[in-house]
C-alpha cells in the first residue's frame, strides 16, 4: 500500500497543521490503481464523491475537507471544489468554497491551498473574496494556516479561527464598539466627509440600481442608527448594534430589521407597523459598512439635518418652491425672538423642523443655565432634565403638507422629546378640512395626541382658524399660486379693494395672513418672504394689512446666495409683534430695525464658505480647551482646501467649522452681528421679550 509520506517525498510539503489521527484516516482511504503499468494512489473525494488521483496538493485539500466536516461540522452539501471566480473575461478557480447557509449560492468561506514552493497566494485569496463577496478567507499550505475577515474591499482583518457551522462569525470576534469608540473613531471627522457625501457615494455604488425608494431606505437606516446611538449613549456599557461584527449578509439584515423594529416602537408614528428594510442583504451590507463608523449625534443634530435636507430636496421639496432654511438664518431668527420655556411656539411650514428644533435647543440652553448645567457635545443624545422634555411635548408644534418632510421632522422632534412630538401632517392654508383627517384611521393613530394638544390652543373650540401661540417662525413656500376659490374666499388678502376675491393669489401672501391668525395678541413672528413683498408697489396692500395688525419690529435682507443651489431668489426676514394693550401697545409712529446681510455664507454654486483664522486674527481662544481625547469635530459640507490645510479655519469650542456670515456672533469667536444689534435695539425700545 502506498503511504502519504511516499506521495509527499521530494515535494517540500509538510502536514504539521493536521493531527496524526486525520493523516492516518486519510491514509486508510487510499486505493492503488494501475496507471501505465505503475501503481498510482487514488482516493474517493468527500465532496465530489468520485475517485481522484492523490497528489501532494490534493492530500492537503482532502485533509482540510476532513477538518471542515469533522471539526467544524460543515456539511458537504454546502461545499464546492474548483469554484469558478470571474474577473471580467478572466476566470480563476478557488480550491474550496463553503456557501452561506441561507443564501445557498453565495460564497461564505473561500479556502486557497498553496504549494510551499510557490509565492504565498494570500493576495489571490483576497481577490477571490472581493470578487465573490465572501466575508471569510482561509489560506493554508499544510504547514501554516491563516484566517481572514473581509471587513471591506480594502481591509482584511486577521482572525484566530473560522466559525463552526452552528456559529456566526460575530460569535468568534471579540471586537465590540461602544458609543465612546464611535466618538473616538468617527469617520466624518477622521476622513473629513459629511453624511451627505456618504449618501451620495452609496447612491452611486448601490442605491441607484437597488430598485428602491432612496429617500425611504436611507431614512430607515438613519432612523435606526439614531436609535442605536441614543440607546448606547444612555447605557455606556451597551454595545452598538448598527455594525457588522462579522455577520453574514443574511444575519446582518435580520439584526438590522430587529433594531429597526425597536426604533419604530420607541419613536412611533414615523413608519407603519409593518414597515421593513427593503434593501437586499448585499445592498444593506454595503450601506451599513458606509454608515457604521459615523456618529450622527452631536450638539445640534446638524449632521443628520443636512442629510435629511438633501434627501427631501431631492425627492419633493424643490418642486413646491419650499427650500430649507439654512441653520444660521434660523439661529438668527431664534435669537431675535428670544423664546422662553413658558411660551408656545409653532412653525406652519416646518420642512424638517429647523425652526422648532433650534428653538428647542435655545430654550434648553436657558433651562440648563438656570440649573448650573453645561451643554456637552452630545447634548442631543443625553437624558435631559424633565423641564426640557416637558417643553418639547407641551409647547412646541409644527405643521407641514409634505408627508416625507413631516416624518423627518417627527423623527428629530421625537428624539428631542424622548418619544413624544407635536408635528402634524396638515395643510396650513386649508384649515377648514383639518377635521376630515380624523376620519382617516392611519392619520388619527399617528397624529391624534398632537392634534389634541393643538386643539387646546384654539381661540374658538369649534374653529381651526384662530390660535393663541406666543411665537411663530416659518419659511413658507413662495413659489406657486393658490387657485381654489373655496380656500381663497376665507382670506382677506385674496380680496381687492372692492371686496372681490382674486382668481389666484401667491401662496406666501396667504401664509402671512394665516400665520398672524395663529398668534395671540402680543405674539411675535419671524417669516421669510421674497424681497418683492417689501418693495413692489402692487404689494402695498399686504404691507398695510401687516401694519394694521402688528408692530413691525425688523426687516433683515438676506444675501442672494443663501438659498442656493436651489434658488437665487432674494429674500428678507420680517419680524413682527401683534398689537396688544399690555405686551405691545399700539403706536402710530415707532422705529423699525433694518439690516442687510453682508457676508454671503455660500458661494455662487451654493457651497458653504467657512471662516478662516485670518478673518478674525484676534479671535479669543477658549479658556477651557477641550480634552483632546473627547473633542468631537463635525465635518463641513464642503472643504475648499485639503484636510492637512484645514488648520487655516477657525473652529468653535466643539471643533465645528463656522459658516461665514454676519447674522450673529458665533460663540464669541466672530464679531457681533445682526442678532446682537437687534437685541440692543429691542432693549432700548423696551420690547416685551427682552
Amino acid at each position: 500500500m502506498i503511504t502519504i509520506s511516499e506521495i509527499l517525498k521530494g515535494s517540500e510539503y509538510s502536514l504539521t497543521q493536521f493531527s496524526k489521527e486525520k493523516i492516518l484516516q486519510l491514509e486508510e482511504r487510499i486505493e492503488e490503481k494501475e496507471v501505465k503499468g505503475k501503481p498510482t494512489p487514488y482516493i474517493k473525494c468527500l465532496v465530489r464523491n468520485k475517485e481522484i488521483k492523490l497528489t501532494p496538493e490534493e492530500i492537503v485539500r482532502q485533509l482540510y475537507l476532513m477538518v471542515l466536516t469533522e471539526d467544524f461540522h460543515y456539511p458537504v452539501s454546502r461545499m464546492e471544489l474548483e469554484y469558478v471566480v470571474t474577473f471580467g473575461r478572466e476566470k480563476k478557480r478557488a480550491d474550496i468554497v463553503i456557501f452561506d447557509k441561507d443564501q445557498t449560492y453565495t460564497p461564505y468561506i473561500i479556502v486557497e491551498l498553496k504549494s510551499p514552493k510557490l509565492k504565498d497566494g494570500k493576495e489571490q485569496l483576497k481577490s477571490y473574496c472581493n470578487g465573490t463577496g465572501a466575508p471569510i478567507g482561509v489560506w493554508t499550505n499544510g504547514e501554516s494556516i491563516s484566517y481572514y475577515h473581509r471587513k471591506d474591499p480594502n481591509f482584511f482583518e486577521d482572525i484566530p479561527i473560522i466559525p463552526k457551522a452552528n456559529e456566526k462569525l460575530s460569535d468568534i470576534l471579540s471586537e465590540r464598539w461602544t458609543i465612546d469608540d464611535l466618538i473616538a473613531k468617527d469617520k466624518l471627522v477622521n476622513e473629513r466627509k459629511s453624511l451627505k457625501d456618504l449618501i451620495l457615494e452609496m447612491e452611486d455604488e448601490v442605491l441607484a440600481n437597488a430598485g428602491v425608494d432612496v429617500f425611504e431606505e436611507v431614512f430607515k437606516l438613519i432612523f435606526t442608527k439614531l436609535y442605536d446611538e441614543m440607546e448606547s449613549g444612555r447605557k455606556k456599557d451597551r454595545h452598538l448594534e448598527f455594525r457588522n461584527y462579522g455577520d453574514t449578509e443574511t444575519e446582518l439584515k435580520e439584526k438590522l430589521q430587529n433594531l429597526f423594529n425597536e426604533a419604530k416602537e420607541k419613536w412611533s408614528g414615523v413608519f407603519t407597523e409593518d414597515a421593513k428594510l427593503m434593501l437586499t442583504p448585499s445592498h444593506l451590507s454595503v450601506c451599513v459598512s458606509s454608515l457604521q463608523d459615523v456618529k450622527l449625534f452631536n450638539s445640534n443634530l446638524d449632521v443628520v439635518d443636512e442629510a435629511f435636507e438633501y434627501l427631501i430636496n431631492k425627492s419633493s421639496k424643490g418642486e413646491k418652491g419650499q427650500y430649507f432654511t439654512p441653520r444660521y438664518v434660523i439661529d438668527m431668527c431664534v435669537r431675535m425672538l428670544n423664546p422662553s420655556a413658558y411660551e408656545t411656539m409653532i412653525d406652519t411650514a416646518a420642512g424638517s423642523c429647523g425652526f422648532p428644533v433650534h428653538t428647542i435647543f435655545y430654550v434648553w440652553q436657558k433651562i440648563l443655565e438656570s440649573k448650573g448645567l453645561k451643554k456637552s457635545h452630545l447634548f442631543t443624545l443625553e437624558q435631559k432634565p424633565q423641564e426640557c422634555t416637558d417643553y418639547v411635548q407641551n409647547k412646541v408644534f409644527a405643521i407641514d403638507f409634505d408627508e416625507k418632510a413631516v416624518r423627518v421632522a417627527r423623527t428629530l422632534n421625537l428624539i428631542a422629546g424622548d418619544g413624544q412630538t407635536n408635528v402634524l401632517h396638515l395643510n396650513t392654508l386649508d384649515y377648514e378640512r383639518w377635521d376630515e383627517n380624523l376620519k382617516d384611521e392611519n392619520w388619527q393613530e399617528t397624529y391624534f395626541e398632537g392634534w389634541k394638544k393643538l386643539k387646546k390652543m384654539r381661540v374658538d373650540k369649534n374653529s381651526n382658524r384662530d390660535f393663541q401661540f406666543d411665537i411663530l417662525m416659518a419659511n413658507p413656500p413662495f413659489a406657486g399660486d393658490i387657485k381654489e376659490s373655496r380656500i381663497l374666499s376665507k382670506y382677506e388678502l385674496s380680496k381687492n379693494a372692492a371686496g372681490k376675491t382674486a382668481s389666484k393669489v401667491g401662496r406666501d401672501i396667504l401664509f402671512i395672513e394665516r400665520n398672524l391668525d395663529f398668534l395671540k395678541p402680543g405674539g411675535r413672528m419671524a417669516i421669510v418672504l421674497p424681497q418683492g413683498r417689501f418693495n413692489n408697489s402692487s404689494d402695498k396692500y399686504i404691507r398695510d394689512y401687516i401694519a394694521e395688525r402688528c408692530r413691525i419690529l425688523a426687516v433683515v435682507g438676506l444675501h442672494g446666495n443663501v438659498f442656493k443651489p436651489h434658488t437665487g431668489t432674494k429674500t428678507s426676514v420680517l419680524f413682527v409683534q401683534k398689537w396688544d394693550d399690555v405686551l405691545c401697545p399700539k403706536k402710530e409712529d415707532y422705529p423699525i430695525f433694518f439690516a442687510t446681510m453682508q457676508e454671503p455664507s455660500k458661494d455662487n454654486s451654493g457651497e458653504k464658505i467657512f471662516v478662516k483664522k485670518s478673518d478674525y486674527p484676534y479671535a479669543r481662544i477658549h479658556k477651557e480647551e477641550p480634552d483632546a481625547n473627547n473633542i468631537v469635530c463635525d465635518p463641513p459640507a464642503h472643504y475648499e482646501v485639503t484636510p492637512k490645510e484645514s488648520n487655516e479655519y477657525l473652529l468653535d469650542s466643539h471643533g465645528h467649522l463656522i459658516v461665514k456670515h454676519d447674522l450673529f456672533n458665533h460663540d464669541g469667536l466672530t464679531k457681533d452681528g445682526i442678532a446682537e444689534a437687534f437685541a440692543e435695539f429691542a432693549k432700548k425700545e423696551g420690547l416685551s421679550f427682552f
